[in-house]
């Protein structure tokens, strides 16, 4: 799928999970999947709207809460940026901070998954985030495994991820010298197969097949892998396409051939409704900050369970 340049550029520099780790490698993960990967958690307050409840000032400044989110902002307000973990969305870069959603007025599931890798491990953290709204595993991101034709959107997930990881030194100059190990994947996407019956019934087998797919394209044949339910709604959902779909996304986690490699994460409960919220977009989560940050927040857990074998702890202090 890529020039051989690429891919010789990719091997050289990609430590993958099988691999040694060298002194102070970069880890790096791969999260993906499709809007409600983007994100759509709004930043601003916006009074009109409930008040701002929901949105990220709102939880950071006067929600009950408060305390959990404070480290997101310093003594003047002004929201804070990681050195030590940097995000690559796109083409957009930068220090881990608010904005890398939608908008640079949004946020996805990157903040509290950066948070929580951030703090695990010594070394630096880069999160390669390749997203877009509106793609179905059963169309776009089809794998090859699955038959038929091979989904563009998972084609270019492929390219840009190896083109990326390959070229990280360049995008983050201070980082050059650096090892980058590819430690993992998060997925977080679902809708398009949730109001698609043909789709639904087969998502089970495609994600599976996307799972192995991407692992063989990466050449890291146990890479861990976090999948984060499409909960929305909340804990009352009772509509057959979503309870199924959730229910595929689960089995596939538990599949005997996954075991250790694979995690799935419950997200019902992160559901916040319309009138705690900044928008109605039920398939965007209402827009909750919230709900995003925990979001990612759970899949960073998950997935350090899964590293936790070659998890390099932050000493204590």
């Amino acid at each position: 799928m890529v020039a051989m340049s690429v891919r010789t550029a990719f091997l050289a520099v990609v430590l993958l999970a099988s691999s040694a780790i060298a002194a102070d490698p970069v880890s790096v993960f791969i999260l993906a999947g499709q809007s409600n990967m983007v994100g759509a958690g709004q930043v601003e307050a916006n009074r009109n709207r409930n008040d701002g409840r929901g949105s990220l000032e709102w939880l950071v400044q006067e929600s009950a809460n408060r305390a959990k989110y404070r480290h997101l902002q310093d003594e003047g307000g002004r929201w804070t940026e990681r050195a030590d973990v940097r995000v690559w969305f796109l083409g957009r870069t930068g220090g881990l901070r608010p904005g890398f959603g939608g908008n640079e007025k949004q946020i996805g599931p990157e903040l509290g998954f950066g948070t929580v890798v951030g703090d695990a491990y010594d070394e630096p953290v880069v999160l390669v985030k390749i997203a877009w709204g509106g793609k179905a595993i059963g169309k776009e991101f089809r794998p090859p495994s699955s038959g038929g034709e091979v989904g563009a959107e998972y084609c270019q997930l492929v390219d840009l991820s190896k083109q990326t990881i390959a070229s990280l030194d360049k995008v983050f100059p201070d980082l050059a010298g650096k090892d980058f190990q590819l430690k993992g994947i998060g997925w977080h996407q679902g809708w398009n197969d949730r109001v698609n019956q043909a789709f639904n019934n087969e998502y089970e087998v495609n994600l599976t097949n996307l799972i192995r797919d991407l692992r063989a394209e990466l050449e890291a044949p146990d890479l861990p892998f976090v999948i984060a339910e499409t909960g929305m709604s909340g804990l009352n959902e009772k509509h057959p396409r979503a309870v199924s779909l959730m229910a595929a996304q689960k089995a596939v986690a538990e599949r005997p051939e996954f075991r250790s490699t694979v995690a799935f994460v419950p997200t019902q409960a992160f559901w916040r409704d319309a009138q705690d919220s900044p928008s109605k977009q039920g398939y965007h989560w209402n827009s909750n900050a919230e709900t995003y940050y925990l979001i990612g927040e759970a899949m960073g857990h998950a997935m350090l369970e899964l590293c936790r074998p070659a998890l390099s702890q932050k000493a204590p202090r």
